[in-house]
Order: C-alpha cells, then structure tokens, then sequence
C-alpha cells in the first residue's frame, strides 16, 4: 500500500466525497447478486460490471471506489469450490479493477480538459458476519473469541493490504471485540485503515454496545486514520457523529444506507427510507464533524452526484 496521498488528503482537511452502493449500481446494471458471495461473485463471472459500476460512481464526483472484496473471504469462496491460490488472486482483481476503473475516469479527465482530482482506491475488509450472509452484521454477538476473529480476518487483510489500494476500509463492523481485533493486525502488515461500525440507532453498534466503546478499541491505534458508521440508517448519523465527535480527535467517516431494513433470508431491502442521503444531510454532518461521507447500500450514483456540491467537489 502507497497511503502518502490519502494521508495528505486527510491532513489537510479536505472533505473527501465517498462512493455510494456498490450492489445497488450493479443491480441497477442488471446483476443478480442473490448468491452468498453477493458482489464479490462477479470478481470471477463478470469483473467488467465491476469496473462499470466503479466508474459511475467516479463519474458523480466520488473520490473513492470501496472494492468488491466486502463479502471476498477464504471461507466463502472455498464454499464455491474456489481454492487458496485463486480466492487470493481474486481478492487482489478486486483492487486492481477499481485502479482500473481510476485510470478511466483519469483519462476521462484529461480528455474533458478537466482539472485532475485525486481518487482513491479502499480495499474493503468486511465483517465476520458477512461471511455468514444471514444478516449477522446488523447483529453481532457472533460468539467469537478475540482469538479466533484475528484468525479470520488476518490473512484477507494482508492480502489486500500488498496491494496497491490506498486505504483498507474495515466496515458495518458491528461489535467492539471485532473492530478491537482487525485494529491490532494493521501494524503486522504496515496496514492503515478507517473503521465504521453498523448501528442500530443513534447511540448504540448494532451489537447493543454504546458507539463510545467502538471508537475507544480503535481510537489511538496504529494504522487506524479515521472512524465513524455505514450501512446505518440515516435518520441516527447526526446524534452519532456528535457522539464520535465527542469521543475522539480522529476524522470521522460517515456512509449510510437508505434507512430500510435487510431481509437476510429473502436476500433483499425491505421497508421504505425515512431519512436520505442528499446534500442537507451531508451539510449537516460535515458542520458535525465529518470529513469523509457517502453511502452505503440503495445510495445510487444520482445521490453521490447531488452530495458533490455540499462537499465542495464537482461532479
């Protein structure tokens, strides 16, 4: 990993506009995901969708791409009958199909005679319970020990953490043993990372543990450079991001989802969004505290688009 630019990016202050829902915009595309592997099965039967849906959301003003590797585990692509060498190699096409999709929007840029903007590449580094693809990661609880969640997590993140992507993102992690766990492996592999927690309201992971207790296992940690929530409703983020505010000096990422609920066993969103990602909600957790917002699942392109001018970008 080369982090010297997204450092600088976050020394400086600078409100960096993430990237929206990744499944969404290849639903929208017209994959199916309701196989267990969810994107990450399209880094083996279609990786050009990735580049394709990468590169939407570069073209609505996101400076970031989270990569297709959030449900990419060992355990779940042996499941598909894929050996050691090959998820390996798969988790390694998931950064470098977002790098792709980069150079796109780069040679896009200069083809426009617009003014160069540096983008960044997240390798996402799931949660457990995303493995288990029955809706864990909105519970926690897992039943893991420290031991055994450092175990399962330790070698996809040294994978993604050779590669070139600029910053892993630990994200919907739902317990304070499990952010405590992945924290501790980022000085094995010279790793750094931003962690957000999943809630399930305004003061609470989704795991029933206080946000405050999340950010004190990361806070002051090596290799973490921010904290803050995704895949949370929307209507929670403002009392959230006081709270993280509150509780540490870190920068603060903020990436919501539309506000319905996951049906785990249908294998689709349910309910209808209260609150939205769109650019008052930006404003306010900008002024809040946050330097690093987008969205998260049924946050579409159009969305990202319209957040662009509340953070200062273009689109």
């Amino acid at each position: 990993m080369d982090t010297t630019a997204f450092r600088e990016a976050l020394a400086a202050g600078e409100a960096i506009l993430l990237d929206g829902g990744f499944s969404t915009q290849l639903e929208a595309q017209g994959a199916d995901l309701s196989d267990r592997l969810w994107s990450a099965r399209l880094l083996a039967d279609d990786p050009d969708a990735i580049v394709r849906a990468h590169l939407a959301f570069f073209r609505a003003g996101a400076r970031v791409a989270t990569t297709a590797s959030y449900q990419a585990t060992f355990e779940g692509f042996a499941q598909r009958g894929i050996d050691r060498a090959g998820a390996e190699a798969l988790l390694r096409l998931s950064v470098d199909l977002a790098m792709e999709a980069r150079a796109h929007a780069e040679a896009e840029d200069a083809a426009a005679g617009r003014r160069p903007i540096r983008r960044f590449v997240a390798a996402s580094v799931g949660p457990y319970g995303a493995m288990l693809a029955d809706g864990s990661e909105y519970r926690g609880n897992y039943g893991r020990t420290m031991a055994q969640l450092r175990d399962f997590h330790r070698d996809r993140l040294a994978v993604l953490a050779s590669t070139g992507a600029d910053v892993l993102a630990v994200e919907t992690i739902p317990e304070v043993a499990e952010a405590d766990a992945v924290a501790g492996l980022l000085p094995e592999h010279d790793a750094v990372a931003w962690v957000s927690f999943s809630c399930r309201d305004g003061g609470h992971l989704c795991s029933g543990a206080p946000v405050e207790e999340g950010v004190a296992a990361v806070d002051g940690r090596p290799g973490v450079l921010a904290v803050g929530v995704n895949c949370t409703a929307p209507e929670h983020v403002d009392e959230l991001v006081g709270r993280i505010r509150a509780a540490t000096a870190l920068p603060i990422v903020v990436y919501p989802n539309s506000g319905e609920g996951w049906d785990a066993a249908a294998r689709r969103w349910t309910g209808v969004g209260r609150d939205r990602v769109d650019p008052d909600a930006a404003r306010r957790w900008t002024t809040l505290g946050a330097s690093l917002v987008g969205g998260c699942c049924r946050v579409t392109p159009d969305q990202i688009a319209a957040l662009a001018p509340a953070l200062g970008a273009s689109a």
